[in-house]
């Protein structure tokens, strides 16, 4: 589990794709606890198991399915990623729950400076909107951020210099893909909502409806 604190950023120094898996390794630098096989690491928000740490440089075994269901399949060698290790027992909890676990790729639509901060839009698919929520949580790269404003089919987020200057932040470009981690107890209301366990009438429709998710929603609505 992580909490979308982003510790340090790395840079993927190998990267090898077979047909069915692939293995990534990404110089992390020293750690003041070094870190373990076996640890869990999350890349870019993507929850990844340490096969090897030599010198430096984490390595990974990845499925080619997590290749292809995140951005790490579309980062060359010399690429740089957001690191957090997993939380251990008394660790603070800075941001909010995540799992680890990617639900889709976003694209960057638009970057602006808006005073000392900038503005983020990502253009996201219609399953990643509908987990999405005005003023709620979300991680974009590992990232734990709140949605400022939406649209049918885009999430604003206001980032500060901090996280601008220590996080890939500040390296994206329009056009660019980001990994997407909806809030973990969103998904737990909107399964029990489809299934008409927990609310018995209400759909998801009904909820559109009303703005408080995308679709029909006003932008910036709560």
């Amino acid at each position: 589990m992580f909490t979308g604190i982003v510790q340090r950023m790395g840079r993927i120094a190998e990267l090898d794709l077979k047909a069915e898996w692939g293995r990534i390794g990404v110089d992390a630098g020293a750690w003041d606890r070094p870190i373990e096989i076996g640890e869990s690491v999350a890349v870019c928000g993507t929850c990844l198991t340490v096969k090897e740490a030599v010198g430096g440089v984490l390595r990974f075994d990845v499925l080619r399915e997590t290749f292809r269901r995140t951005n790490l399949g579309e980062k060359p060698v010399g690429s740089m990623v957001n690191l957090e290790r997993a939380l251990r027992w008394g660790d603070p909890l800075g941001g909010h729950i995540m799992i680890g676990h990617v639900d889709g790729v976003a694209r960057v639509r638009s970057v602006q400076p808006v005073g000392r901060d900038w503005r983020f839009e990502f253009e996201c698919a219609k399953d990643l909107m509908d987990g999405m929520v005005f003023k709620g949580s979300v991680s974009v790269d590992g990232v734990s951020l709140t949605i400022a404003d939406m649209t049918a089919d885009s999430i604003g987020i206001h980032i500060i210099p901090h996280t601008y200057d220590i996080t890939c932040f500040g390296r994206y470009r329009p056009g660019d893909a980001v990994n997407i981690e909806v809030d973990i107890l969103g998904k737990f209301v909107r399964r029990y909502v489809e299934r008409g366990v927990a609310f018995p009438g209400l759909t998801w429709d009904t909820l559109r409806g009303t703005g408080l998710i995308a679709g029909d929603a006003v932008p910036g609505r709560p």
